[in-house]
């Protein structure tokens, strides 16, 4: 396990995963640039479809493989370290809001009645969502380094090594699921749609249900088997109430994508805003049992006593 471990998710292996959605998303670029004008100049005849009308919707496609590729990096970083894998949810929740602001700013309708527009509601929605998202995973990340520098003058922690290898198990199972969701999602897609070739790229833009829909359920199931087997490496109420947090973190950033409007903001932004503050909590719960150690350890063993 170890040994497929290092090949599958070493430093060379995301190197090579990386150039490959790079290529990727430059190709998928110029192909849809490609369409818009060949639709512009009537060689090609779509219906009415906002993504082959304005180039900027172009940058929609780019963006789809890019968010790919993240996905990898939520795998990636998961034997790592819980609060990166975290980390790493909310930044594909992120980037899925831009991609969202490129479709809108096709649409967009500069009129004095923006606030009655769909498009230019929903575009409204969407740029104060990725400022205040952006500040909030600045601030998680900047909390969440300045306490693994704090955790390295700590104790070895015991069982560490038992989590760590079900961490990478687990990252190896969720590899080969994600790419299977992947690659049914998008058969399922051009399945279903060919029948009607007319509304392939009108359809694109709903490509949420049918792929990150399930991802982050799957997120849902691997965190909560992290959140059982964090148990192997300690029973702290702080370590494991964090992770129950970003549990129900995860399943908020899934309900968004049942709703759509000023509620579809909301459910992410309070689901990032939530694991934050779960981060935040847990590190100055932390704190305490580096600054008073004696006290907690004393406390600990009084408990002890009482049960």
């Amino acid at each position: 396990m170890d040994k497929l471990y290092s090949i599958v998710f070493s430093e060379d292996f995301k190197k090579k995963i990386e150039k490959i959605f790079v290529t990727l998303s430059i190709a998928s670029f110029i192909i849809h640039l490609l369409l818009i004008f060949l639709k512009h100049i009537d060689v090609l005849n779509f219906s009415d479809d906002n993504l082959l009308t304005n180039p900027i919707a172009a940058i929609y496609t780019p963006f789809s493989f890019i968010l790919v590729y993240e996905v990898f990096l939520v795998v990636y970083y998961l034997p790592r370290s819980i609060s990166q894998y975290i980390r790493k949810q909310y930044e594909i929740i992120t980037l899925i809001i831009v991609r969202r602001i490129f479709k809108d700013i096709a649409n967009l309708e500069i009129s004095t009645d923006w606030f009655n527009q769909k498009y230019d509601l929903q575009l409204t929605y969407d740029l104060i969502s990725t400022l205040v998202l952006f500040f909030i995973i600045y601030l998680y990340t900047y909390y969440n380094t300045r306490n693994k520098s704090l955790n390295i003058k700590k104790h070895k922690i015991e069982n560490l090594d038992v989590f760590v290898k079900r961490k990478k198990t687990i990252a190896l199972l969720l590899l080969p699921v994600l790419m299977f969701l992947a690659f049914s999602s998008l058969f399922r897609w051009v399945y279903i749609e060919l029948i009607n070739v007319n509304q392939v790229f009108f359809s694109i833009q709903d490509i949420n249900e049918l792929f990150f829909n399930e991802f982050f359920t799957v997120l849902i199931m691997a965190d909560v088997l992290l959140l059982l087997i964090s148990l192997y490496k300690t029973d702290k109420f702080h370590e494991i109430f964090r992770n129950s947090g970003f549990i129900i973190s995860t399943i908020l950033i899934r309900l968004s994508f049942t709703t759509d409007g000023l509620m579809n903001n909301i459910l992410i932004v309070s689901s990032v805003v939530y694991g934050f503050l779960m981060l935040l909590l847990h590190i100055q719960f932390d704190k305490i049992s580096v600054k008073y150690p004696k006290e907690v350890a004393l406390e600990e063993k009084e408990s002890d006593k009482i049960i």
